[in-house]
């Protein structure tokens, strides 16, 4: 049995000299409590109290042991309330994992926005890493996982942070030797650039959408912005988040193909541990990531 419920009782009943007002005090029964005692006192092997008709009085071993458990149940409310009033404050550490290329561009910056804004929040961020089995993340000591991806695991709460847009563009001087893209078949007779993770694009909305497997990769990466380089630089045909190819499509070293055809946007999500209550620093950076992108939105191209 519970030696620390065993030894509340105990306690209680060593504080009150009764069976009957420690019960009361305890919500239970005074049947229920003695033999709480008495159990404490076979696990101990020492008499405890000294019990009769009248009264309940505490022998030598007893008095001790009631002032020893006093104090043990004392700290050990202490601490659970200390527990308790972290879980709530908005400060300590806060470890926070995400893909690299995201890592390195919104995210990024919404990241340090909010370390700006929360100093008494110690930031951990780290990019790359993530396993492909959702809930890893928290064996790995991190609080929250960002993901591009749609996650379905009920191990885990999550949280849609953000849309975020994609583009498909070529340089101006990849479409004057190879033309531009009339038909999303066309893919298949252009160099194209490609992340090692998204070796299939989708192209267009809801039931108009179609799924392209490239087969001509001219270039591949594991980062989008070696791919948005190369495609500056002629190579072929990228898939590239929008927030990172603004600047370069507003310029004109970009230029978006198949305007027609909307490329669908990715998720963000954020992902993050089991349970009913979520530590108030976690609340407060999901709620901080979504204002951030609402107050952040890429500017719309040609605007």
């Amino acid at each position: 049995m519970d030696r620390l419920l065993l030894m509340r009782c105990f306690v209680t009943v060593a504080q009150l000299g009764s069976f009957s007002g420690a019960a009361r005090t305890l919500g239970s029964s005074g049947s229920l409590v003695s033999r709480h005692v008495a159990e404490l006192e076979r696990q101990i092997g020492v008499r405890l109290v000294n019990r009769t008709s009248r009264s309940v009085s505490l022998t030598e071993p007893g008095l001790r042991y009631s002032e020893f458990a006093a104090r043990i149940l004392a700290e050990v409310d202490a601490e659970e309330a200390l527990l308790g009033h972290l879980h709530d404050l908005a400060e300590g550490s806060l470890n926070v994992i995400c893909p690299k290329w995201i890592g390195s561009l919104d995210v990024g910056d919404a990241i340090a926005s909010f370390a700006a804004a929360h100093p008494k929040i110690a930031v951990r961020f780290e990019l790359g890493g993530l396993s492909e089995r959702t809930y890893d993340f928290l064996d790995s000591g991190f609080d929250v996982a960002l993901h591009t991806r749609d996650l379905r695991d009920s191990r885990v709460h999550l949280k849609k942070i953000a849309s975020l847009p994609f583009t498909l563009c070529a340089s101006e001087e990849y479409v004057k030797r190879h033309g531009t893209l009339d038909h999303p078949r066309d893919l298949a007779d252009h160099d194209c650039l490609v992340h090692v993770n998204e070796p299939v694009w989708r192209l267009g909305h809801g039931p108009t959408s179609s799924l392209h497997k490239i087969r001509n990769v001219a270039f591949s990466s594991n980062s989008y912005i070696a791919l948005q380089k190369a495609a500056v630089q002629g190579r072929g045909v990228a898939l590239l988040p929008q927030r990172s190819a603004y600047e370069d499509l507003v310029s004109g070293a970009l230029q978006v193909q198949l305007p027609q055809i909307p490329v669908p946007d990715r998720p963000l999500y954020a992902i993050y541990g089991p349970g009913q209550t979520v530590p108030r620093k976690v609340v407060i950076l999901l709620e901080f990531l979504s204002r951030w992108f609402k107050e952040n939105p890429i500017p719309v191209i040609g605007t």
